[in-house]
């Protein structure tokens, strides 16, 4: 018995040898345009998942999802997250889709986290994905409000709706029509 627990534990410790070997020697692919690994996929957003609910405070969301935190929340988001996240307009922002993972698109597929999550995720970023800790450019306050945006972007009243509008251009001094 004591030979058969010992082959075990020589296994598994040569395949973990072996794939630390393969991964420094680089031969898993680490490019951002190559599918993963059907494991690496499936084992780095559980990860992901599970240090969110672990790490994340059991806080509630101090805002009211009422006009003006809708509109400050889109504001903040149309300057900071847009890019990757993309618009009404354009839900799948073309930068957004170069990431590996892809950046979710959350006028075509809204968040369904718990709002501490969301907050945590927001404050701190995720790790080799390109989302950045934003809890050093953004205020606790303003990352609430971009929390409570994302959480009402499926009902936004038409206030914050218009911040994704186009700004009308001003008539030009003198011009005729």
């Amino acid at each position: 018995m004591g030979k058969f627990l010992l082959g075990i534990a020589v296994t598994i410790i040569i395949i973990f040898v072996g794939g630390f070997v393969l991964l420094k020697k680089g031969y898993m692919n680490m490019s951002a345009d190559v599918a993963p690994l059907p494991f690496e996929k499936s084992l780095a957003m559980g990860a992901v998942d599970a240090s969110t609910e672990r790490r994340a405070s059991d806080r509630k969301n101090p805002n009211s999802p009422s006009e003006e935190n809708l509109v400050a929340g889109a504001q903040l988001y149309l300057n900071h997250c847009a890019g990757c996240h993309g618009v009404p307009s354009n839900p799948d922002a073309p930068f957004g889709r170069s990431f590996y993972p892809p950046v979710p698109a959350f006028f075509k597929d809204a968040p369904d986290m718990p709002e501490n999550e969301n907050f945590y995720i927001i404050a701190h970023g995720i790790r080799w994905t390109g989302m950045p800790g934003w809890n050093k450019t953004l205020t606790e306050a303003q990352i609430w409000q971009v929390v409570t945006f994302l959480s009402n972007i499926e009902k936004l009243p038409p206030a914050a709706s218009r911040v994704f509008e186009p700004p009308v251009a001003a008539p030009q001094p003198g011009a005729t029509r």
